[in-house]
């Protein structure tokens, strides 16, 4: 079975492009297109590694990766902050969140895989 990635991420091309990625190399994806539902599937599901955007509707991305850290179901889960939040600062805010690793936005369609498997 293809290990399962959660998406939680509410911008349509960023969505497709790191869906394409994924599947392409052999990872099976389930997406959440706002904080709440991402909490939500992340406990229904038990994807292998979660991609979290900062920058959500309802709930931002640190509410959600403190909730999934508090939750004893889901906290071994490696949340990985993909986010175009890199300012100084940025990405010690996203990990003490609870994310456990931190990538930018524009994501490198080259190296993106490769990267977030170290997570897994």
């Amino acid at each position: 079975m293809n290990p399962l990635v959660l998406l939680i991420e509410d911008n349509e091309q960023n969505i497709y492009l790191m869906r394409f990625l994924l599947e392409k190399n052999g990872f099976a994806v389930v997406e959440a297109r706002d904080g709440f539902e991402g909490i939500e599937l992340a406990k229904k599901m038990k994807p292998r590694l979660i991609l979290l955007d900062i920058q959500l509707p309802r709930m931002d991305g640190y509410a959600v990766a403190r909730a999934l850290k508090k939750s004893e179901d889901v906290r071994n889960i490696p949340i990985v902050a993909v986010t175009s939040y890199a300012m100084v600062g940025d990405r010690e805010k996203v990990l003490e969140a609870g994310a456990d690793g931190y990538l930018e936005k524009p994501i490198d369609p080259d190296n993106f895989v490769e990267t977030i498997k170290k997570f897994l």
